[in-house]
């Protein structure tokens, strides 16, 4: 099936992103998730597990010659051999906010070719809002609830995402809710004066949308938690990258999938002023 073949992709995909969100949401809404810990130390739950099951055999079944980098398989150090095309999953992104009763985690599906995430899938199933790349390279958003039992998107209206040009005077940034101090400096430098706390891949969802301007990330990631939300700001005019400029690439198998820290932007890269100098 070719990347172009959007109707075919998230045809093949929809029952199974649905059903991850239904298991997340009957979790979510009966309160008693039991949360067990990671030799990372991070939160996993049943519904972590049983939505990567759901998204995975999908995956399978799609593409089967495919090799599928899992965050929850990963964990327990299942992995496929290094490949140059690939899938990235995080079934349950924000599984901290998740056990919190927050509903902003999402599910991500991504896939990797040459370094570059080429299509990107992230769903919201408290708000039912799917924000898809499609063949034309642009990316766009949908409201689908779990609960609708949809079978393809057929008639489903998609609207077009497009980044804002950032007003410098006022610049939006959304921050990881367990941002320190290292990314509150970074947006002091650039002024930023509103910086919201939001979980999950949203972040980059919010500013392929227009509404925000910047998300630092200077924390721990893996790959699996941002291929998707780059694929789809970056289909929709934005940019991701470390803190050097380059775009942030995928496949270091060797580095156990850890991302190094990054930027992402509504559109090109700012100039940032240097620490305590105001240079450039």
């Amino acid at each position: 099936m070719s990347i172009s073949d959007i109707n075919g992709w998230l045809d093949a995909l929809l029952p199974a992103v649905l059903e991850a969100g239904r298991i997340e949401m009957r979790y979510f809404s009966s309160g008693g998730v039991t949360i067990e810990h990671k030799s990372d130390k991070s939160p996993v739950t049943a519904a972590d597990r049983e939505a990567e099951a759901v998204i995975v055999a999908a995956l399978a079944r799609l593409a089967p010659n495919t090799p599928v980098v899992a965050e929850e398989a990963a964990s327990a150090g299942i992995l496929p051999p290094a490949a140059e095309k690939f899938f990235l999953v995080d079934a349950l992104d924000g599984t901290r906010l998740f056990v919190k009763g927050k509903p902003e985690f999402t599910v991500n599906i991504a896939l990797v070719e040459n370094a570059r995430p080429v299509f990107g899938l992230v769903y919201v199933p408290p708000t039912g809002s799917l924000f898809v790349t499609r063949g034309d390279g642009h990316s766009y958003v949908a409201t689908i609830l779990p609960d609708a039992r949809q079978s393809s998107i057929g008639n489903t209206a998609f609207e077009r995402l497009s980044s804002r040009a950032p007003d410098l005077a006022n610049l939006l940034a959304y921050n990881s809710r367990t941002a320190g101090g290292a990314s509150t400096d970074f947006l002091n430098r650039l002024g930023v004066k509103d910086a919201r706390p939001l979980g999950s891949s949203l972040k980059f969802c919010m500013i392929a949308k227009g509404e925000g301007d910047i998300y630092a990330r200077f924390g721990e990631t893996y790959e699996w938690d941002t291929a998707a939300g780059q694929a789809v700001l970056e289909a929709a005019g934005g940019t991701v990258a470390t803190l050097d400029g380059v775009k942030l690439r995928y496949g270091k198998a060797e580095k156990s999938y850890l991302n190094p820290h990054f930027v992402a932007w509504g559109r090109q890269p700012l100039a940032i002023p240097a620490a305590n100098t105001g240079k450039v």
